[in-house]
């Protein structure tokens, strides 16, 4: 709950926004943005959020950057080729005319938070549509009612409204002043598993099934008919009680604190995991990205994990995989900027679990673009597609034999001047009250090995598995 100083600035800004947005010919966004006494965000909105209301978390903890959002008052949703330039059209539409107050740490105003599936459609590569995913729109941001944002600037939260021509000002106000000062604090919950039932763990395809899937895909590179190829897995796990994503989103960002820490609730369901990859970030026309591909286990013994991670330095395999990457993206960012810089040689990116290669990206943009076109143009990177692309996703198409939902499609956050950040939605989990689908793939090229790459599958289940079996 804001101060008592700062819940009248809160109610003296909202009155006067309302008022100049009563004025106006249509109805008009208004957002407001106040300090905020909240020492944790995300347990904020998990301790407050109704029964069925959309919510998003997201952190960063070694960047100490924390975004929270509450409620609905606006969403966008859209599918097909174009859905990330309609998305981005419709939500810079809304934000452009929005009667503004207050100012805020890393961002001002309204903020969007959402995602995209990984398929424009979102099902291609299926055979069926999984229903599990049903709650989860092709593509969708969301305005939220109230967002909470955290960084070493301080707290701040952002109410958003509604209003025009013929609002009841009073009526939007005195709603809007409740639900802050109905906003409650508290700890994260622990795990808790079923006393007596335990957790059963079910491969959607079996691991024969995927190595399968992986030589075919071998075949058909060494032919020449694409150079990459990502194949995913599927497990499920059913637990004896409903799993918690509070309580799973917290041992996430403890245990992942240089990963991109996310969960979006959708009323039915909750999109969760912690994403070492970044998209893209966008802040004015400074672009930046990484190019990750490539990994390995870690060790507890440093000199045996850091011999592992010279191992992945020396990889032809691994580098040619990464080069692939950061070759996309360079080229596809090159068309849109004054200069792109990607670095020399790939550095090693150490998570809990596992090791990566990443090479850097930044640019410097010709024309102001938003974080979700260039979130759209960046998609999908050959590090979770192929290359060629066209070409990679029929591959995929006929061999993976799994409906990706949101795994590895752009999840995020983009603010009212275009601003934002969106990771690769990887280490991740759709989880839908006792029933949790786990998702994990693996880089396909021509020396790839399928046992290797099946292995490398369950090194990066290893994220999740353990919190929710």
């Amino acid at each position: 709950m804001p101060a008592p100083a700062d819940r009248a600035l809160l109610e003296e800004e909202l009155r006067e926004a309302l008022a100049e947005a009563a004025s106006r010919a249509a109805q008009t966004l208004v957002s407001v943005t106040v300090p905020f006494d909240c020492d944790d965000p995300s347990a904020t909105v998990f301790a407050s959020r109704r029964a069925g209301e959309p919510f998003f978390c997201w952190e960063q903890p070694d960047r100490d950057l924390r975004l929270a959002a509450l409620g609905r008052i606006h969403e966008i949703t859209a599918r097909g080729p174009n859905r990330f330039v309609t998305v981005a059209a419709d939500c810079a539409n809304l934000s452009g005319e929005a009667v503004l107050r207050g100012s805020g740490g890393f961002t001002t105003g309204p903020v969007w938070t959402g995602g995209f599936a990984f398929h424009d459609d979102g099902t291609a590569g299926a055979a069926d549509p999984d229903p599990a995913w049903s709650s989860f729109e092709p593509a969708s941001m969301i305005l939220p009612e109230l967002a909470i944002q955290s960084s070493e600037g301080g707290t701040f939260l952002t109410v958003n409204l509604m209003a025009g021509p013929g609002s009841d000002g009073e009526a939007l106000l005195a709603a809007a002043m409740a639900r802050v000062a109905g906003l409650v604090s508290g700890e994260m919950p622990m795990i808790d598993p079923h006393p007596t039932v335990a957790p059963s763990i079910e491969s959607v395809r079996s691991p024969e099934s995927y190595e399968g899937s992986v030589a075919e895909a071998v075949e058909r590179i060494r032919s020449g008919e694409i150079e990459k190829v990502v194949l995913a897995r599927e497990v499920v796990v059913r637990a004896g009680s409903a799993h918690d994503p509070a309580a799973i989103y917290d041992a996430l960002r403890q245990g992942f604190p240089s990963c991109f820490n996310f969960c979006a609730g959708t009323g039915e369901a909750v999109f969760i995991g912690a994403s070492p990859e970044l998209l893209v970030r966008c802040v004015g026309r400074g672009v930046a990205t990484v190019g990750l591909a490539g990994s390995t286990r870690r060790s507890s013994d440093p000199a045996v994990d850091d011999h592992l991670a010279q191992q992945l330095l020396s990889s032809r395999k691994d580098r040619g995989e990464q080069a692939v990457v950061v070759r996309r993206i360079v080229k596809t960012l090159s068309k849109l900027s004054v200069w792109v810089e990607a670095a020399e040689e790939p550095e090693i990116i150490k998570v809990a679990n596992i090791q990566h290669l990443g090479t850097p990206v930044y640019a410097q943009l010709a024309q102001p673009r938003t974080a979700i076109e260039l979130a759209g143009l960046l998609h999908p990177t050959p590090a979770v597609g192929g290359e060629p692309w066209k070409k990679a996703s029929k591959v995929m198409a006929e061999v993976e034999q799994m409906d990706r939902g949101w795994y590895a499609g752009p999840v995020g956050w983009m603010d009212g001047s275009g601003d934002g950040e969106f990771c690769v939605a990887l280490r991740s989990a759709l989880i839908r009250d006792r029933e949790a689908h786990l998702f994990a793939g693996v880089g396909v090229v021509a020396d790839s090995d399928p046992a290797a790459e099946l292995a490398e599958t369950e090194i990066k289940l290893s994220a999740l598995l353990p919190l929710l079996s």
